[in-house]
């Protein structure tokens, strides 16, 4: 594990809470990140895919940035992608005004990009960030991929690109951004963006997990995280079990989002679990199963 990098271990990739109506709930949220804290993770990502950032406005957003820092001590780094990049600027300053350890942002999605228009895009980005900023690798939703090669090329250039959050089911695309990035820098985080593969990234040389799972069950992957530390693999093996049985969540229902708040609603009680994305209520029997599965009373 890059452990020399601050960005290193496990982070989770926080829920957005909100009530009935679709508004914040910004309480909901303090609770949240306060039980993320206590269950000593590494780095809390601030409106990721699972914190619904592409349907929170730009007043939304802000807001979430300027209240959120407070709520935790623990190093914080808000997602800021947008379509506009005059909006991407904007949340980016204000994040780092307010104390953020870096900020996030995918490709321009929509749109598909040639590896010279993503090059160009992270350059313009990297111009203008102010401090640490992490690339956000998600080809299954913005039709192209922020490949090795151009990883290595942006990290060379640009001190202050700390990693990337890489989203893809191939652990060997994860690895193979590992080895280009470690022939041009020894502090650059390349952070998997599936829970499973946690494990089998560290034993890659990467730097760690920003696991979904984490808003339910930080403590797994905590464990595991002190487990690599001590060279536990007995413990690393019993982990890896354990993360490949509770990624059934991610089937259950039609919108994994909403399958995450509800069982955080139902296990704990401080959050509601609505989300904005539409028809990912869950039945009863859907309930049931989730409260079978992670053992909620």
């Amino acid at each position: 594990m890059t452990t020399h990098s601050r960005f290193s271990g496990v982070w989770c990739p926080s829920i957005t809470p909100m009530d009935a109506q679709g508004a914040l709930d910004m309480n909901g949220l303090s609770q949240h990140l306060a039980r993320l804290t206590a269950a000593r993770i590494d780095v809390i990502l601030l409106m990721g895919s699972i914190g619904e950032f592409a349907s929170l406005s730009l007043v939304e957003r802000l807001k979430l940035i300027r209240e959120a820092r407070a709520m935790s001590p623990l190093a914080m780094v808000a997602n800021v992608s947008s379509t506009c990049v005059a909006d991407i600027v904007r949340m980016a300053e204000e994040a780092f005004r307010t104390g953020y350890d870096g900020v996030m942002v995918l490709p321009p999605y929509y749109y598909g990009q040639t590896a010279n228009q993503l090059l160009s895009y992270f350059r313009a980005l990297g111009k203008q960030f102010s401090g640490k900023w992490f690339a956000y690798n998600f080809p299954a939703r913005t039709g192209c991929d922020i490949t090795p090669e151009i990883t290595a090329t942006l990290a060379k250039e640009f001190p202050n690109f700390a990693g990337i959050k890489d989203t893809v089911d191939c652990q060997s695309h994860t690895r193979n951004i590992i080895l280009a990035t470690e022939a041009v820098r020894n502090d650059f985080a390349v952070l998997s963006g599936y829970d499973e593969y946690f494990i089998p990234n560290l034993l890659a040389g990467g730097a760690g997990i920003i696991s979904g799972l984490n808003n339910i069950m930080p403590e797994l992957f905590v464990q595991a995280r002190e487990a690599w530390a001590a060279g536990d693999f007995q413990t690393l093996h019993n982990v890896q079990r354990e993360i490949g049985r509770f990624m059934s969540i991610y089937s259950i229902g039609d919108d994994f989002v909403t399958t995450i708040k509800t069982v955080v609603s139902r296990k704990f009680g401080y959050c509601q679990p609505h989300s904005r994305n539409f028809g990912g209520e869950l039945s009863a029997a859907q309930c049931q199963h989730i409260d079978s599965v992670f053992g909620i009373q």
